[in-house]
């Protein structure tokens, strides 16, 4: 019987805790287009200063020209990617994105 009544107490705890989580969960996912577009632009501004410092480091020696290649080539994808993220939110792109 006591085995019974702390699992009861311990089951009602457990939901007590975690509503507010499940409740939070929802509301999260849910991100204000607003919100959501000034992520993004901040993520593309910061994108472009990654590019430009990768430039400077390759032109100041720090960086070879294959390495720098290679840094170039994958910050430029991550930039279109965010780009087409930004066409997608505003409505100027499909949601499937442009075929390659």
């Amino acid at each position: 019987m006591d085995v019974l009544l702390v699992l009861a107490v311990l089951v009602a705890v457990v939901l007590l805790i975690a509503a507010p989580l499940r409740a939070g969960r929802g509301a999260e996912e849910e991100v204000e287009p607003a919100a959501r577009r000034a992520d993004l632009e901040a993520a593309k501004e910061a994108k472009y200063r990654e590019i430009r410092d990768a430039e400077l480091d390759h032109q100041m020696g720090k960086m070879s020209r294959d390495d720098w290649r290679s840094v170039d080539r994958d910050l430029r994808g991550e930039a279109i990617e965010i780009l087409r993220e930004l066409d997608r939110l505003e409505g100027r792109a499909p949601e499937g994105g442009m075929d390659r």
